[in-house]
């Protein structure tokens, strides 16, 4: 993990500009009453820009408690396993740029986990490269592993029990690295055109 972080995904304090941005645009499905699960959550970025009155991180890489704020509380367990946290327990789940660096039998786990801690009618939100929009780009980060497009990623979610709410297949490009807006401004300006050139990355909004 230590060897991924400082190759592949290393930290950029721009990242966090962007995310807040995001989280901005995603806080109208997220109650800020709401108990909220950033799973996978990387250098905490999106879990620290969101507003809920009770706020969880799980990585595996240990590095995330140096990134989370301090209303935060970070797990360090992996996402196939979440039984230490409590049963129907949270109101949102949310995962950016998670399930194509798992195998499909990880996936499958995953989701149940994720079935198992949200209440009721809690929300999945995930973000996820879109394969069909970046077939080409895909496989240049070499710990993807699984490939979904919006309607697979939909059809497998509704498999599981989860009523699919809202699918966006082109919501934001494929990473920092591409030519996308990376302004604060850009990207708001971005999030609210009906066409999004170079986006490849897709949005599922799902309850369970």
């Amino acid at each position: 993990m230590e060897d991924y972080h400082t190759n592949c995904f290393k930290f950029d304090k721009k990242r966090d500009e962007i995310w807040k941005v995001i989280a901005s645009y995603l806080q109208k499905y997220i109650p800020k009453n709401s108990k909220v699960l950033d799973l996978g959550a990387g250098y905490a970025s999106f879990i620290n820009s969101i507003n809920a009155s009770e706020k969880h991180a799980v990585d595996i890489w240990d590095g995330l408690i140096k990134h989370t704020n301090a209303d935060v509380k970070a797990h360090i367990i992996t996402c196939t396993n979440l039984s230490v946290l409590k049963k129907d327990y949270f109101d949102v789940v949310f995962s950016s740029n998670l399930l194509e660096h798992l195998e499909r039998y990880d996936v499958i786990k995953t989701i149940d986990e994720i079935k198992n801690i949200l209440k009721p009618e809690g929300v999945f939100i995930i973000i996820q490269p879109n394969y069909k929009y970046c077939k080409k780009v895909y496989f240049e980060d070499q710990t993807h592993k699984t490939i979904f497009t919006d309607e697979s990623l939909s059809n497998l979610l509704k498999e599981k029990g989860f009523k699919i709410k809202k699918v966006i297949p082109k919501f934001l490009p494929f990473s920092m690295k591409s030519k996308a807006p990376k302004s604060k401004l850009l990207l708001k300006i971005y999030l609210r055109l009906p066409i999004r050139p170079m986006a490849k990355q897709m949005l599922i909004i799902c309850k369970k």
